[in-house]
């Protein structure tokens, strides 16, 4: 894992978050944890690849009772480095193939929001998912997100002009999915790959939601949204984010499941 820890001990990701572009992502994500938690009685979550604490820390500052697991130590830190000690947090080093730390049924809400972008086998991610089920209890939800293929075949292999290169090394398939090692990062992956993952645990997909659509095309002008046209482009994206014809085309997704 060293490719991944070496990139987030560099890379601002609370940074691209607090971002206007980032702020949709989050936003969105917020909002469907939220609907996820509703009429629960002090719900207990984990969020395994909590990162800097984005979402874990503004959980627990409301209140709620989380478990937050990286696998990056230096996120860990930063994300302490946030809480007062009068939340109901813990924190702790962990791995998103294995939390047998952890007994079946244990949590209402459990949250993959970045362990998938980091798989690359398809039985890691099976595993990944299978875990995170189990330790759900049963009518709890399961939110899982996910980098898409298609936004990064259009913008950076024709939008950068990067064709020629990543054909060079062999990074594209024959009908244009891109394919990835530890070394570039991020795993890519298509709607349908999701739903075969989905088919093999027991749950129900409640939704498939494109957190950020078409924010991250139109990134510069996003960010120079002021206060009134930034409320309307959520409320644009809040009306078609869960259109299903539009998915593929979102850079995340998150898949919203219930275990059965």
């Amino acid at each position: 894992m060293n490719y991944l820890e070496d990139y987030y001990n560099n890379y601002d990701e609370e940074g691209r978050l607090l971002s206007r572009h980032g702020q949709v992502e989050y936003l969105t994500t917020m909002r469907y944890i939220e609907a996820c938690l509703e009429g629960i009685s002090d719900p207990g979550i984990l969020e395994v690849g909590a990162g800097t604490g984005r979402y874990s820390v503004t959980l627990a500052k409301q209140g709620l009772r989380v478990t937050a697991v990286d696998l990056v130590e230096h996120n860990l830190e930063l994300l302490r480095s946030k809480l007062d000690g009068t939340e109901p947090i813990t924190s702790m080093r962990g791995n998103a193939l294995d939390l047998t730390v952890f007994p079946d049924c244990s949590f209402d809400l459990t949250m993959l929001l970045g362990p998938m972008y980091h798989l690359y086998m398809k039985e890691e991610k099976r595993r990944a998912l299978s875990e995170a089920v189990r330790v759900t209890k049963r009518g709890g939800h399961i939110l899982v997100a996910y980098c898409m293929n298609e936004p990064t075949v259009i913008q950076y292999v024709f939008g950068m002009n990067k064709l020629h290169e990543v054909m060079d090394l062999k990074m594209l398939t024959s009908d244009w999915h891109c394919i990835s090692e530890p070394k570039d990062l991020f795993e890519m992956v298509r709607t349908e790959e999701i739903a075969e993952l989905d088919a093999e645990v027991p749950v129900k997909r409640i939704k498939l939601v494109a957190t950020d659509g078409a924010t991250n095309y139109k990134r510069e002008y996003i960010d120079s949204m002021d206060d009134e046209m930034f409320a309307k482009w959520m409320d644009y994206h809040f009306t078609i984010c869960e259109r299903q014809d539009l998915i593929g085309a979102s850079h995340h997704t998150l898949d919203i499941l219930q275990k059965v």
